[in-house]
């Protein structure tokens, strides 16, 4: 998921996926939706992202909606995902990371 797939090959996943929760929660401006919109349509990686995404976060919201959310928790939480992302990515690459057991 490293380049962008099918027709949309000027979108890179990574950008896509970075735009993942902003599009999922429908705050992402109506240009970068389309762009977003397009890349899922054409990238199956990308568009399975998105599926298990919208699903945490209904069952997220089936299950805490009515908890309050602690301060802190949705950017630990976020920070937790790029960092998963970032050593997926590089796995994927063939890329070690400093201080990455083997």
């Amino acid at each position: 998921m490293s380049g962008g797939h099918g027709k949309d090959k000027d979108t890179p996943c990574s950008e896509v996926l970075d735009k993942l929760y902003t599009y999922i929660d429908g705050e992402l401006e109506d240009d970068n939706c389309d762009q977003v919109r397009e890349h899922l349509d054409d990238c199956r990686p990308c568009l399975e992202e998105y599926g298990l995404e919208e699903a945490v976060k209904r069952l997220v919201a089936k299950h805490c909606g009515c908890d309050p959310v602690p301060m802190g928790l949705r950017d630990k939480v976020l920070g937790r995902l790029a960092r998963a992302r970032e050593e997926y990515a590089a796995r994927e690459a063939g890329v070690e990371r400093p201080g990455t057991p083997t």
